[in-house]
């Protein structure tokens, strides 16, 4: 077959993306090679996927040992590696049973799915409203894309699904004017990314656990960005102090490999009778092997404790950028999703940011057209940082010219 090169994306796929003009061939760590040669500093992670880095050594033996038993088997049957990664993920959470599918709208799909199945059988078919947020991103499927509060990436594709709702996020008033005896659940992220790397208050978090229990509505927390160490601790809500009725997991699971998970109790789980949900890969024994070793990898004191040791390295660095050159408004974040929020000099300019930093060999993400987001490796060295932050200390010199801030 002929070489392939950007152009041939234009020529073969369904235009829905926009991919960068270079084309990534090698990873290591958290460093990337193209194409033609460049290397580049990883501040993207695949959009928080790669967590321990390309091509982990340990993630790489295990998933070589695992090629050569089974791949993959149906759901007509159970394989060791998904039993191993559920036992894990139950001893390590709240969680009392686990549901596995191949990404985190599936896994947002199916929470959503149990709520209302929950609901119809311990109250009523009418108990059947979903909350979220405003801003918020639960996946692209018809009914996650209608429960995410981005109306953009609804349009086109009604008649969306009904009796969802939304409030703004971090307003404890809205959601206590919204709720009722007819909701069956509220899903919120501890931290939104795709809508501006914006944390929920811990007051906000345990509210809505109250105004749950209260209603007899289930919470969803969306962990899917956050989750698996992001935050600094193992899940977001552990750091929070605040415990979710389900929490759907995905991205940084299986470090590349695609795989979703549904964490929630026995009791809940039980409206999942057999035949009422199912995934032709969910739990395949290749994906769930390395995950498993993701959690047991990620799930240390060292890597924990240097999330955060590592945020306050990109802080200060993204601080001592922003004394120079006045580029960012606020600073934000949890552990390793951090989001600088462009300051008037660069208002809306977040993507041409992103553009230029390949040409200094630095990948970034954006969070909306007005910040910067940065999902970084958990085990990034201290080193590439460095010389990450200061690629980007180069595309805004190239962009704004520097200025001492006061």
């Amino acid at each position: 077959m002929s070489d392939v090169n950007r152009a041939t994306f234009d020529q073969v796929m369904v235009p829905n993306y926009a991919p960068a003009p270079f084309i990534p061939v090698k990873g290591l760590a958290s460093r990337l090679w193209d194409q033609e040669g460049r290397e580049y500093v990883d501040f993207s992670s695949g959009i928080a996927v790669t967590s321990l880095g390309h091509l982990h050594p340990e993630l790489t033996a295990v998933l070589h040992e695992q090629a050569d038993q089974l791949w993959h088997l149906s759901n007509g049957f159970t394989n060791e590696p998904a039993l191993r990664l559920a036992q894990r993920l139950i001893d390590a959470t709240f969680a009392e049973r686990v549901f596995f599918c191949n990404s985190g709208a599936e896994a947002n799909e199916a929470a959503l799915k149990l709520a209302r199945r929950y609901a119809v059988d311990h109250f009523s078919s009418d108990k059947d409203q979903i909350i979220a947020c405003t801003q918020s991103f639960h996946g692209r499927t018809l009914f996650t894309v209608s429960v995410g509060g981005q109306p953009k990436y609804a349009e086109g594709f009604g008649p969306t699904p009904a009796g969802i709702n939304h409030v703004p996020f971090n307003d404890l008033a809205a959601i206590e004017a919204m709720i009722s005896d007819k909701t069956c659940a509220v899903i919120v992220e501890p931290v939104q990314g795709e809508g501006g790397v914006i944390p929920a208050t811990q007051k906000y978090l345990a509210a809505l656990r109250a105004l749950c229990d209260k209603h007899n509505a289930l919470l969803i927390f969306d962990e899917v960005q956050i989750g698996v160490g992001r935050s600094g601790s193992l899940y977001a809500y552990m750091h929070y102090g605040v415990t979710p009725d389900i929490l759907t997991s995905a991205k940084a699971l299986g470090n590349g490999l695609p795989i979703g998970a549904m964490l929630t109790t026995a009791k809940i789980a039980s409206a999942f009778v057999v035949g009422t949900h199912g995934s032709t890969y969910g739990g395949n024994p290749l994906v769930t092997a390395v995950a498993d070793k993701v959690i047991e990898l990620i799930n240390t004191p060292a890597v924990l404790d240097g999330v955060k040791h590592r945020n306050k390295l990109f802080v200060d660095g993204l601080n001592k950028i922003n004394a120079k050159h006045g580029v960012f408004k606020e600073i934000r974040g949890s552990g390793l999703l951090i989001g600088a929020e462009l300051a008037p000099v660069l208002q809306g300019r977040a993507k041409d940011v992103v553009t230029l930093g390949a040409k200094h060999g630095v990948v970034l993400l954006m969070a909306g057209p007005n910040v910067l987001r940065l999902l970084p490796s958990l085990v990034i060295a201290e080193a590439d940082i460095a010389e990450g932050l200061r690629r980007l200390e180069a595309v805004i010199a190239e962009l704004v010219p520097a200025t001492v801030a006061a």
